[in-house]
């Protein structure tokens, strides 16, 4: 928990302006991380902060995201990281090719690639390690707790600035 609010404080240090896009699919229990990210992000009221559900296809937020401009992207996500439930990982988008994401309409690289060529960002991936993908709407309780985890990092970082 500290490494992973002292790692992304370090690259969320020059921010000005940050978007937080969540990803995956509510009706895939754990898949649904995310999503309750950002639902979590999206109480926190923070001039420098905006908030985007990008749920099975985050493609379709790519126009308002290059709208609003920011200097930071956050993406969370369900990730196969061969990891206990719950695990989460920082990683940057060159880093993605490896890993296994769900759900999504496009891989998520190409969305990334996209962003990064209209814009001129930081873009971060937050993984999470789901421990069920079946259909249902039931988040286990080892992803709930590092959803819960993330939310309080970022948003204890805004707070310190």
């Amino acid at each position: 928990m500290q490494n992973l609010k002292t790692n992304l404080k370090k690259k969320l240090n020059s921010a000005k302006k940050i978007a937080v896009l969540g990803v995956g699919s509510a009706l895939r229990n754990d898949d649904a991380a995310g999503l309750l990210v950002a639902e979590e992000m999206n109480k926190i009221r923070n001039s420098k902060l905006k908030v985007f559900l990008g749920s099975t296809a985050p493609e379709n937020l790519t126009g308002e995201i290059i709208k609003y401009r920011p200097t930071h992207i956050i993406i969370v996500d369900s990730v196969d990281m061969d990891q206990k439930p719950g695990s989460i990982l920082l990683a940057d988008p060159q880093e993605v090719d490896g890993i296994s994401f769900y759900s999504h309409m496009l891989p998520i690289k190409m969305t990334i690639d996209y962003l990064l060529e209209s814009i001129k960002c930081e873009i971060i991936i937050i993984g999470i390690q789901p421990k069920s993908l079946e259909f249902g709407e039931t988040i286990s309780a080892e992803v709930k707790k590092s959803t819960a985890q993330i939310a309080d990092v970022i948003r204890q970082i805004l707070q310190e600035e």
